[in-house]
């Protein structure tokens, strides 16, 4: 296994946890996980790449070995804290940037605010959210002030294999051994067994209302070359059902859009195909690199 290593940086006032992989004189290629996730997620996809880069993937506040907010949490900081870590990894040019699901969503808003900062961007099962209406607003503030009132918390599992368990139930295509190897990333030991190692406030509902025609006003700003890639097998998953009635009019605000679709895998291609989904996003990502064919 291509073993990373771990850094810690200060990014917007927070202590950030970064993995990165290869060596810093190779290209920078940097990754952004989903929710309730890690940069654990990429260590499959990593070993799978075929060229040289220099992978460098944040664990977002609040996930991983990140530190934790004080209270709930909002995409705003969480463009700002990419804003800062950009700066810090790469001052003087744009960044070829990949993000999936969740991480994938904070790539793309930031893309069409910061559009000088990206040199290609590859957006893995992250193309916005269901649509919501005004009237959700009333319930959605209610139930966030009851949460804000409670303790959050994980219950502890009894050890990884019932880790790897529930990581395969909810995605049947990922494979026994690799289930088994995130299940020791996601969590941490504790009294009673183990304890997924994100926030668990992250369960709280998020009180503003997601807008999607913010978002496509973003997207309409990116200038750098976009790749969608989708989980053949998704579409029943969450993050993804009912975007797909409204997957036209989003891809519309992308001015240069590649898709591919990577057959049998689901939400979790980094986890399902990574091999597949490698080549994918190396064939794009070196197209115009050095002059060079993929």
């Amino acid at each position: 296994m291509t073993l990373s290593t771990s850094h810690y940086l200060t990014v917007n006032r927070r202590r950030y946890h970064l993995r990165s992989w290869g060596n810093e004189s190779s290209p920078l290629l940097v990754l952004l996980h989903g929710w309730m996730d890690s940069s654990a997620t990429f260590q499959f996809l990593v070993q799978a790449l075929s060229r040289d880069w220099h992978v460098a993937a944040p664990d977002w506040r609040g996930f991983g070995d990140s530190q934790w907010n004080e209270g709930s949490y909002f995409f705003p900081d969480y463009l700002a804290d990419l804003d800062d870590l950009l700066r810090q990894l790469s001052p003087e040019r744009p960044v070829k940037l990949l993000g999936h699901s969740m991480g994938a969503m904070i790539a793309g808003l930031y893309a069409g605010i910061r559009p000088q900062r990206i040199d290609r961007l590859v957006l893995v099962e992250g193309f916005g959210l269901n649509p919501t209406r005004p009237a959700e607003a009333p319930g959605r503030y209610a139930r966030w002030l009851r949460e804000t009132a409670q303790t959050m918390g994980f219950e502890p599992l009894a050890d990884l294999p019932q880790v790897a368990e529930k990581l395969r139930a909810r995605n049947p295509l990922l494979a026994p051994e690799r289930a088994l190897w995130l299940a020791g990333e996601l969590t941490r030991p504790c009294d009673g067994g183990v304890r997924y190692r994100a926030d668990p406030r992250h369960k709280m509902v998020n009180p503003v209302l997601y807008r999607l025609e913010e978002a496509m006003e973003c997207w309409r700003r990116i200038t750098a070359p976009v790749l969608w890639v989708i989980g053949g097998q998704s579409s029943g998953h969450p993050a993804i059902s009912g975007v797909m009635d409204t997957l036209d009019q989003r891809r519309a605000c992308f001015a240069r859009l590649d898709e591919a679709t990577i057959a049998d895998a689901g939400h979790m291609i980094q986890w399902d195909k990574p091999e597949e989904l490698a080549s994918v996003v190396e064939r794009f990502l070196w197209s115009e690199m050095a002059g060079e064919e993929p």
